[in-house]
């Protein structure tokens, strides 16, 4: 009888039983076992949503303090933007063209392990496996405590020119050329192969989700009054960064690009990313069927209306969608297809109150995949959705809405 794995999802919520913010991201990261890599990472998917990589054998070996230290590396790794917006410019532009360089490719092992020397200060030697990057330790016994990732980045780029100069002086290898040669060897234990992540909407979908995923982890330990070992800074940086202003045009395309499904099937005629040649890649097709309900009230401003259509003729980039206007009731003579690159001048069609059960019941009927209401929030709240559901509301209606609701509320300016 072949022996059980490990498997990370079973012991999760035991290994962070005293890390609450820690708990509250894990629920929401897929977690999947693969040999494919010998130890652990974090990644975005094609679909911009996040996973965590283990190999079951690499944490097998690993105490319980252990793996809980590697899980929050882990996580710190997407509260820190690590695999998203903190990436630096020109390994972003390497990402994007999925090409680069030996020498540039390189520089995605150096960000890593100006990463994970960020991270693992905040973690302690004793959670972590052995040997692992840690300022102070050797190669980087001159590198100071409390530096961001981006300034290890600096000093490892300095770290290895350096060390170019002293080889070709005959000095021979130096301690950073041998651990870029073998990581392993040197204390990374954690692969994201970020040199082949996924780029453009990936990207954007994944870091707005983060905003969500942290936003919930924060509320959740605020209640609890607990944030386990997070520290005082750390809670604070965490909090600016959810805190900071949301562009309601983003969030608009991120929930149509969530909203949409895939159609996956395998080609021949598109290289797979991670086993070029010898697998067949992906081709997605990607669709979703959008209702945009159109608040039709008096209360409703012509100036709401025209922000609003405008930023809809630039999403009509991303897909189709049916329009719906309603005050008290839907009129289905005035419903209407936006096709996509299709543009469209405001306009108004009816002029009575409101009722949000009418466009609910409309799109409940008609099996969308999201829906999207434009309105100033003055009337009960509806019936429950059987798609996702987001509320457009301008900003002086958004800070005393009528009813509250868990859905997303996002303020546009007028």
């Amino acid at each position: 009888m072949s022996e059980k794995k490990f498997n990370l999802n079973d012991h999760s919520l035991r290994l962070l039983m005293d890390e609450p913010f820690f708990t509250s991201i894990s629920r929401r990261i897929e977690k999947r076992e693969s040999s494919a890599i010998p130890t652990a990472g974090v990644r975005v998917r094609e679909d911009g949503y996040f996973e965590l990589v283990y190999n079951s054998k690499f944490f097998e070996q690993l105490t319980d303090d252990q793996r809980s230290g590697v899980l929050i590396h882990e996580f710190y790794h997407l509260v820190f933007e690590h695999l998203t917006g903190r990436m630096p410019d020109d390994l972003k532009s390497v990402m994007k063209t999925q090409d680069g360089s030996s020498e540039q490719r390189q520089d995605f092992k150096l960000w890593n392990i100006a990463a994970d020397l960020s991270i693992n200060q905040l973690i302690g030697e004793k959670r972590l496996p052995p040997k692992c990057c840690f300022p102070g330790n050797e190669p980087f016994e001159d590198f100071p405590l409390n530096l961001n990732a981006e300034q290890y980045y600096d000093l490892l780029k300095q770290k290895q020119e350096q060390e170019k100069q002293d080889e070709q002086d005959g000095k021979g290898k130096g301690p950073l050329s041998k651990m870029l040669e073998d990581p392993k060897g040197a204390g990374q234990f954690d692969e994201h192969d970020w040199d082949n992540a996924e780029s453009g909407a990936a990207q954007e979908i994944a870091q707005e989700r983060l905003k969500e995923i942290l936003r919930d982890a924060v509320n959740e330990s605020t209640k609890s009054n607990s944030w386990g070992t997070v520290s005082a800074q750390c809670r604070k940086d965490i909090i600016k960064s959810i805190s900071s202003k949301i562009d309601w045009r983003k969030v608009l395309r991120y929930f149509i690009k969530t909203s949409q499904r895939s159609d996956k099937r395998s080609t021949v005629k598109r290289i797979n990313k991670r086993y070029a040649y010898i697998h067949p890649g992906h081709k997605v097709k990607r669709h979703a069927k959008i209702a945009i309900s159109i608040d039709q009230s008096g209360s409703v401003s012509d100036a709401m209306l025209t922000a609003f259509y405008a930023e809809l003729n630039k999403l009509s980039q991303i897909a189709t969608f049916t329009v719906v206007p309603f005050d008290t009731e839907v009129d289905d003579s005035k419903v209407y297809t936006w096709k996509r690159g299709e543009n469209r001048k405001v306009e108004r069609v009816l002029y009575g109150g409101t009722c949000f059960n009418a466009p609910t019941n409309y799109v409940n009927e008609r099996n969308f995949d999201g829906h999207i209401v434009l309105t100033d929030m003055c009337a009960p709240k509806p019936v429950k959705s059987n798609c996702q559901r987001m509320w457009v509301v301008p900003s002086e209606y958004a800070s005393r809405p009528y009813f509250k609701t868990n859905e997303r509320i996002v303020q546009i300016d007028c």
